[in-house]
C-alpha cells in the first residue's frame, strides 16, 4: 500500500501547480452553475406540477454537483495513460515493480482529487453567500454530513474502476478519441450530470437506478440535498459498495487478459 499511496501522493502534489486553469474552471462552474439555477427557478415558478425534488433540493445539488464536477469525471485529464497505451511506453510501466491496474487507479484518482481541491473552496464560499433562494444550503445534521462524505469518498472509486474500463479498452483500439466520447457523454447523462436522475420518466428510472452510473455523482449529491436520507441513504452506499467491488475485480479481471496480449513495437 505505501507505494500506491506514494503515487498517489507524487501525482496530488504535481496537479496543485496548475492554478491559472483552476482559476478558470472556478469561473466557468460559477457561471454555468448559476445559469443552471436560474433555469429551474424559472421552471419551478411557471409549472403547477409536483416536482420530485424542492427547489432548495434542486439548488444544493447543481452547486455540489459544479463544486465536485471534476472529481465526479470519468474523462478526465490521463493523457500519461492513453499516451503510454498509444506510444508503447507501457513497457516500462511493465517492469514496474507495481500492479499496473492499483498504480493507474491511484494516479487517476490523484488527478482527480487535486484539480477539486483546487477550485472547490471559492466556488462554496460563494455559494453559501448569495441570496436566497439562489444559495447552497447546508446538510440537515451531521450524520447526513458524514454519509455525504463517505458517498462522495465511494463515488469517486466507482468512478476511478469505470474510468479504469475505458483505458483497458483502448488496448483494443486506434484512437482513445471515440471511446472518450461515448464514454462522457454516456457517463455524463446516466449518472445525473445533465438533469438529476429523480427527474428521469419512471420507466427510464427504474432501470437507470440501477445501473453503475447511479453509483456516481448521483448518490452522494442526493444525499447531500437531502432528497435521501437515513435508511435511504445507507442502502445508496450499500449500493455504491456493490458496484465498486464489481467494477474493481472486472477490471483486474481484464486488465490481466489484455497485458497477455500486448505487443510492444512488434515484440
Amino acid at each position: 500500500m505505501k507505494m500506491y499511496l506514494s503515487v498517489f501522493r507524487i501525482r496530488f502534489i504535481n496537479n496543485l501547480q496548475y492554478r491559472a486553469v483552476a482559476l478558470g474552471a472556478i469561473i466557468t462552474r460559477f457561471a454555468w452553475g448559476f445559469m443552471e439555477i436560474l433555469a429551474y427557478a424559472m421552471l419551478y415558478r411557471a409549472s403547477n406540477a409536483v416536482f420530485p425534488m424542492e427547489l432548495s433540493q434542486t439548488v444544493s445539488y447543481i452547486w455540489m454537483q459544479q463544486t465536485l464536477i471534476v472529481l465526479f469525471s470519468v474523462v478526465f485529464s490521463d493523457g500519461e495513460i492513453y499516451s503510454a497505451i498509444g506510444s508503447g511506453s507501457i513497457a516500462y510501466e511493465l517492469v514496474r515493480p507495481m500492479n499496473l491496474y492499483g498504480r493507474w487507479f491511484c494516479q487517476s484518482a490523484a488527478n482527480r482529487v487535486a484539480f477539486t481541491m483546487l477550485n472547490c473552496l471559492p466556488a462554496l464560499l460563494v455559494a453559501l453567500i448569495i441570496p436566497k433562494p439562489y444559495r447552497m444550503s447546508l446538510p440537515l445534521g451531521m450524520g447526513q454530513f458524514f454519509l455525504f462524505l463517505l458517498s462522495v469518498v465511494l463515488a469517486l472509486c466507482v468512478v476511478v474502476a469505470f474510468a479504469m474500463l475505458m483505458y483497458i479498452s483502448l488496448f483494443y483500439t486506434l484512437s482513445h478519441r471515440g471511446v472518450r466520447v461515448i464514454v462522457t457523454a454516456l457517463t455524463t447523462f446516466l449518472s445525473g450530470g445533465v438533469i438529476p436522475l429523480p427527474f428521469f420518466p419512471a420507466p427510464v428510472l427504474a432501470v437507470v437506478r440501477l445501473l453503475p452510473f447511479a453509483a456516481m455523482q448521483n448518490m452522494p449529491l442526493l444525499i447531500y440535498s437531502g432528497n435521501i436520507a437515513g435508511v435511504e441513504a445507507l442502502k445508496g452506499i450499500v449500493f455504491q459498495l456493490f458496484w465498486l467491488a464489481t467494477l474493481f475485480i472486472i477490471g483486474q479481471l481484464t486488465m490481466q487478459h489484455s497485458l497477455k496480449r500486448v505487443i510492444v513495437q512488434g515484440g
